[in-house]
């Protein structure tokens, strides 16, 4: 088994210059959810140039996957692919390096599987596109596309290292008050303020954060608020995100803002409409069996300096976490040789400079040799398994 991850270790390394370049594109060319077609046909192209058979445009126009193997051989090992940008900062979560690390452990893979002589099992290098607010993971699942795995893994850039990030339960709103268009000036007894809705809401939701855990999180956008000055607003939108540790918490914050949204209704006079997005990112469950393998693996290569938890939570989101409750996963976080912080323009910067691909590479391994150790010892899937089965009984 050590010869087989020196093996994959290797090849990445044979790979380097070309994962750097690939990285590069990616980041040179930020599209955003499910618009990733410059991404996707640059990833599926360098899987089928390295030997992959790829399935493009899988269930999703801008979704992928690459086999080698089957199921008959062993378990089923799923490396996973992030590629889509934010808007208006580009690649500022380091989806680039995400792509990168899923690519680069495949390719440790198929060669572990060409030194051996034959597929231990199934690999899949799975490409899911919008991860950012479109939930791409959560319409592969309901398609089917994890149906039969055995472990899913990924991971993640950040301005830290952490095996067992926890990510937060996320749900979203697009909340939409009508009024009625009136002259501002001339006639403003006329309307009906659809904007003085808006911000009341805004600021009542402000005026709850006192009464908020310090766990909970809200966090909204005016994101229609008129058209002119002299027009009374008829038609405002606000988009809000509830993030807290736990579905259960989620909706009770959840019950708590729609009373604001409601109140402001009333005090203006304006109907509304709230509607919840049926994509509800779930909260990571890291499997602890196969972090500990992590861990020992990402441990030998010697580059990381510290595998804890991160110095503050991590209350962000991921539909990572969906595919966490249905197949045994992990999703560490990664420091990329830069201080800034996630969604910034400073990590735009970081996730396209070259001091981010060493440790971007040692991903690449450390996923690739954990992959290893689940395809040749039956005795560590056995545990992820019955670890899987505990988590569930705790969080289902």
């Amino acid at each position: 088994m050590a010869d087989l991850k020196q093996v994959a270790c290797s090849a990445i390394d044979k790979y380097a210059d070309d994962l750097h370049t690939l990285s590069k594109e990616i980041w040179s060319h930020p599209e955003l959810n499910f618009e990733e077609f410059y991404s996707h046909d640059y990833l599926t192209k360098f899987l089928e140039d390295s030997g992959f058979p790829v399935d493009r445009k899988y269930k999703i126009d801008t979704a992928f996957r690459a086999i080698l193997g089957n199921k008959s051989q062993g378990p089923h090992v799923a490396v996973l692919c992030e590629y889509d940008a934010l808007p208006g900062i580009g690649h500022a979560c380091g989806h680039n390096l995400i792509a990168e690390v899923g690519v680069a452990a495949g390719l440790g893979i198929k060669a572990a599987f060409e030194s051996f002589g034959k597929p231990l099992g199934q690999l899949s290098v799975i490409g899911t596109p919008a991860e950012e607010g479109g939930g791409g993971k959560i319409v592969l699942l309901d398609k089917g596309v994890f149906d039969g795995v055995d472990v899913a893994m990924m991971s993640h850039p950040a301005k830290s290292d952490s095996s067992t990030a926890n990510f937060y339960v996320l749900q979203r709103a697009t909340v939409t008050y009508k009024g009625r268009a009136s002259h501002a000036a001339a006639f403003p007894w006329e309307g009906v303020n659809a904007l003085d809705a808006a911000v009341n809401a805004y600021q009542s939701v402000s005026n709850l954060r006192q009464q908020m855990k310090p766990t909970w999180r809200v966090h909204g956008i005016i994101s229609k608020g008129g058209t002119k000055p002299n027009i009374i607003p008829e038609e405002t939108k606000l988009k809000y995100y509830f993030r807290a540790p736990s579905q259960k918490e989620v909706d009770i914050l959840t019950e708590k803002t729609t009373k604001c949204f409601q109140s402001a209704a009333m005090a203006t006079g304006c109907t509304i409409e709230i509607k919840i997005d049926e994509r509800t990112c779930l909260n990571i469950i890291n499997n602890k069996s196969l972090v500990k393998s992590f861990e020992e693996n990402i441990k030998s290569l010697g580059l990381s300096q510290q595998i804890e938890e991160l110095e503050f939570p991590i209350c962000a989101s991921t539909d990572m976490g969906n595919v966490s409750y249905a197949v045994p996963s992990i999703h560490p976080m990664f420091y990329v040789g830069s201080d800034a912080t996630n969604h910034t323009r400073e990590f735009t910067a970081a996730a396209g400079d070259p001091v981010a691909q060493p440790y971007t590479l040692e991903q690449g391994k450390a996923l690739a040799m954990t992959a290893i150790d689940v395809f040749t010892n039956p005795d560590l899937l056995q545990q992820i398994k019955e670890d899987f089965t505990k988590d569930m009984a705790i969080y289902k």
